[in-house]
């Protein structure tokens, strides 16, 4: 059973990831142009999303993680647009329903492995960074299966679905880890 505390980090991430669903990440750099633009942003190409995933996972621990995505898978099939692409039970015939499906394991491992020991950063990055590859281990292995393991199809959505938004992924994981660390700091655990 799951404390109040830990429904509480539960709520904050369906908050969060559904958010973080319509919020494009990007990062900001100071201009060379000093006279006319102050910052300038560039898009990662992808959402805070997994951020929101992550986040709650080395905030909240396994149990919040899991609760939280399994809330958010539960409101978008049922018809509640909190996905990218709205909601619904047809939305199980996507292709990156696998990912969404891995947010599960992704955010409770991330979890499990954020309070295995004391908040340090590189336990905190490494937590982040099992629970991305938990997420595209999922979304991979729903890809073979919607795709009936044709291995053109699976590659050619792999390379789309998994290896294009990596980068910007991994962006997002590094500053989850050192916003996480610097929480955990503030907050005493």
């Amino acid at each position: 059973m799951a404390t109040p505390l830990e429904l509480l980090w539960a709520l904050i991430g369906l908050l969060l990831t559904i958010g973080g669903t319509f919020v494009e990440a990007s990062i900001a750099s100071p201009s060379w142009n000093f006279g006319s633009e102050a910052l300038h942003t560039q898009s990662l190409g992808v959402n805070y999303q997994i951020g929101a995933v992550l986040l709650v996972g080395c905030l909240g621990g396994k149990k919040a993680g899991a609760l939280s995505q399994i809330a958010y898978l539960a409101l978008g099939l049922a018809w509640l647009p909190v996905f990218t692409k709205g909601g619904g039970l047809q939305y199980l015939w996507e292709p990156t329903f696998g990912y969404l499906l891995g947010f599960v394991p992704g955010a409770w491992v991330c979890g499990w492995l954020a309070f295995k020991v004391a908040p340090r950063l590189e336990f905190l990055a490494t937590s982040c960074l099992v629970g991305l590859l938990s997420i595209h281990v999922s979304g991979l292995i729903y890809l073979a299966l919607i795709y009936s393991f044709n291995q053109e199809q699976v590659m050619t959505a792999a390379a789309k679905y998994s290896l294009s938004p990596l980068p910007g992924q991994l962006a997002i994981a590094c500053a989850v880890s050192v916003l996480a660390f610097i929480l955990r700091q503030v907050m005493f655990y």
